[in-house]
């Protein structure tokens, strides 16, 4: 799977996790919290992908993910091996 098809996934986890984006174009250099996500719906939105995507992500390295950009990127790592 490319980071474009991680992004969309996350995107698409994100739309449907948090109430009121389903027509908002989503920039991935924002966080969640921008768009109105709890920390709660961030939870979610991080554990469907995980799911989805089939990979396990420590929570101390999520700790270090300030942006959507920074949760793609950290799935395509650890995706990638």
């Amino acid at each position: 799977m490319n980071r474009t098809e991680i992004l969309n996934t996350v995107i698409r986890n994100i739309k449907q996790n948090i109430d009121g984006l389903e027509n908002v174009e989503i920039d991935p250099e924002k966080s969640m919290a921008t768009y109105g996500a709890s920390s709660l719906d961030i939870v979610e939105v991080v554990s469907v992908s995980m799911r989805q995507l089939r990979v396990k992500i420590p929570r101390t390295a999520l700790a270090d993910v300030h942006n959507i950009n920074g949760l793609v990127d950290l799935f395509a790592a650890k995706m990638a091996g």
